[in-house]
């Protein structure tokens, strides 16, 4: 999958310092460390290589925060997005494949920038949006994680205008990203991607700053107020849309 005589020995450096700030992230929100991730390891490491690392980190990682916050989670509203999410992941896999990788970058950078922004000015939900909002949610969220893991942000943006409590918002994020992310570690598994003794490394070399950056991201969370994760959370979705139309400009 890769050749490790050829990778620049900054790697040894910045792999460790971008997933503490990655996963810092995800503890803050439930979400985002595969665009804060990604975009930096990808000049020292394949797409390839980096998107099935990031499943089996985010898994381990999503799965700690969903426990330890299950008393927190949105049982109605796992079970609104879940369904629609996995007819995401059948669109992506055969319809979106034939999209250039570039024009989804660009959609789903102006949404998530311009999603951000209304949440950093509009902090205080005044008002629910409808349940309805899971279907399109779920369908766009599972498309964009099949292509490239990033579907974070739109399940983001659904639960903002649906939870109230931002560790209700959290906890539901990222256990929707860890069903997201086991459901594609087992395509990786079945089609031969996870098998790499490479990557399996990378995975337990890395996991304890993932781990770090998490616990680091859930004391930033835990002195928060609501309005503050909201404007966090809409921050994140514009650092999110600005990163991948960055991305998608260069690419």
């Amino acid at each position: 999958m890769i050749d490790t005589a050829q990778l620049s020995p900054w790697l040894l450096l910045v792999a460790p310092l971008v997933i503490i700030v990655a996963y810092t992230v995800f503890g803050l929100s439930g979400f985002g460390s595969t665009v804060v991730a990604v975009p930096i390891l990808a000049h020292f490491l394949p797409v390839s290589f980096l998107v099935p690392l990031m499943v089996l980190l985010d898994l381990a990682s999503s799965i700690f925060i969903g426990a330890s916050g299950r008393e927190h989670l949105s049982k109605a509203e796992l079970k609104r997005l879940i369904p629609w999410m996995f007819v995401g992941f059948v669109i992506g896999v055969t319809v979106l494949v034939g999209v250039p990788d570039r024009y989804l970058r660009v959609a789903l950078g102006l949404f998530a920038a311009t999603v951000g922004i209304y949440g950093i000015y509009n902090p205080v939900l005044r008002s629910t949006i409808s349940g309805l909002w899971a279907i399109p949610a779920g369908i766009a969220g599972g498309s964009i994680a099949t292509i490239f893991g990033a579907g974070g942000p739109i399940y983001a943006t659904y639960l903002s205008g649906r939870l109230k409590d931002k560790s209700q918002i959290r906890s539901t994020i990222s256990t929707v990203i860890s069903i997201s992310a086991f459901s594609r570690a087992v395509i990786y598994a079945i089609t031969g991607l996870l098998l790499h003794a490479a990557l399996l490394a990378g995975a337990a070399l890395l996991s304890p700053f993932a781990y770090l950056g998490v616990k680091l991201g859930h004391r930033i969370h835990v002195g928060l107020t609501q309005e503050q994760m909201r404007r966090a959370i809409g921050a994140l979705l514009l650092l999110t849309g600005v990163s991948l139309l960055v991305r998608s400009y260069f690419q």
